[in-house]
């Protein structure tokens, strides 16, 4: 026996349709959705387009206006401007006008001053000239007078020496000149021999300094104008005792190679005025 093969049953196109009528629906509503929605898109896309153009030209608008009103006011600016260079420039004529005038009255016053400080230049040099004059004849009078005076003096100084005398002193040496008052010392200064030291002293316990030695009072005698002194030279002890006035009392010190003498000229009660005389060169050792 043959073996005979089994086929499964047929179904039949009762199913197939209906889901293919379903797909093809399906197909459809997707396909007019999609037109719905492309639609809508063009519609968004011209609105916008539409909005942009009014934007666009809201802006070019508004751009156009505020050119207009810059323009505007630049052209207001520029007219101020020009406006304003002419009033400098009137205003720069009537400020040089208003200037000249015042240098015109500057100039003015300044030669008026001018004359008046030359005249009272000239016055004040005429009354300097004058107040020169008398002064240069004032000092020439005082000149004059100097010179009487100097002579006066001169000639007195030399009546002065000349009536100086000279005298031994109380070692029996020649003394020089002798003053016996201050007028005569005064002298003797001028003729710049010796080195003068006047003195005042008083009696005392302790010895007074006197250039370079020490002179000590001991005793006054006013109704015989006598006087005892004690000096110390050279660290040596010498008494003077009962000389007179107007008598060189002389001595000598190691540093001068002539004679020191003290000239007592006036007497008092326990005082002696007078003068010691040194020579001004010392010897040198």
């Amino acid at each position: 026996m043959s073996e005979t093969q089994m086929l499964p049953p047929d179904e039949g196109p009762g199913l197939k349709i209906p889901i293919l009528f379903v797909l093809v629906l399906g197909l459809v509503a997707g396909n007019i959705y999609m037109y719905l929605q492309i639609d809508q898109m063009k519609t968004d896309i011209a609105s916008m387009r539409e909005n942009i153009l009014t934007e666009v030209s809201n802006v070019r608008e508004s751009a156009s206006i505020s050119s207009q009103t810059s323009r505007r006011h630049i052209d207001t600016l520029t007219a101020d401007l020009q406006t304003q260079r002419r009033q400098a420039a009137q205003a720069v004529g009537e400020a040089k006008q208003d200037a000249q005038r015042q240098v015109d009255e500057l100039e003015k016053e300044l030669e008026i001053a001018s004359k008046k400080q030359k005249a009272e230049l000239a016055a004040e040099l005429a009354r300097v000239e004058q107040a020169a004059a008398n002064k240069v004849e004032a000092v020439s009078t005082d000149v004059t007078n100097v010179k009487k005076d100097v002579a006066a003096s001169k000639a007195d100084l030399d009546k002065t020496i000349a009536d100086l005398k000279r005298t031994n002193g109380d070692l029996g040496v020649q003394s020089g000149l002798i003053a016996t008052n201050a007028k005569e010392l005064q002298a003797l200064r001028q003729l710049g021999e010796r080195s003068y030291f006047e003195f005042n002293l008083a009696k005392s316990d302790k010895p007074y300094r006197l250039s370079d030695l020490t002179i000590q009072l001991k005793k006054t005698d006013e109704k015989k104008n006598k006087y005892t002194i004690e000096l110390i030279a050279d660290d040596k002890k010498v008494e003077k005792k009962d000389k007179n006035v107007n008598e060189p009392l002389q001595f000598y010190m190691a540093k001068y190679r002539q004679a020191c003498e003290i000239v007592v000229n006036e007497v008092k009660k326990d005082r002696i005025i007078g003068y010691l005389s040194q020579p001004k060169v010392a010897v040198n050792r």
